[in-house]
């Protein structure tokens, strides 16, 4: 099956999956947290889905492809830094951060693995 749209990529899923999953944590962060790090990791998670969907579209031209992988990679392992202030802050479990921490790390390496072909890809 050719995979048509970035919807039906499994790292996009992933990623969706785990940035519904940090929004719903953080309802629970203390309101002084609404400006910084509540923010910033919404953000920065939301922005792995929303460059990968970029991504999808440049594929025809691999290293605009790979240049928004790279974007990918850079907000995921920022996300990975914002889970740590969150534990740390024991704003989250440690399975909590745990479960999330590895999802990054899963999803940072299928899109390693789409960066290193991106002839794959294109059409």
């Amino acid at each position: 099956m050719k995979i048509r749209t970035h919807t039906e990529l499994e790292v996009y899923k992933l990623a969706l999956d785990a940035a519904m999953k940090i929004f719903e944590l953080t309802k629970k962060f203390p309101k002084e947290e609404t400006y910084s790090l509540i923010d910033q990791i919404r953000r920065s998670s939301r922005s792995v889905c929303a460059n990968l969907a970029e991504a999808f579209r440049k594929r025809r031209y691999p290293k605009s492809f790979v240049s928004k992988l790279s974007d990918c990679e850079s907000e995921s392992a920022e996300t990975q830094v914002w889970l740590d202030f969150s534990f740390k802050s024991n704003y989250i479990s440690e399975v909590e951060h745990h479960e999330l921490y590895t999802t990054y790390d899963s999803i940072l390496g299928k899109l390693v693995t789409m960066s290193l072909h991106p002839e794959n890809w294109s059409w």
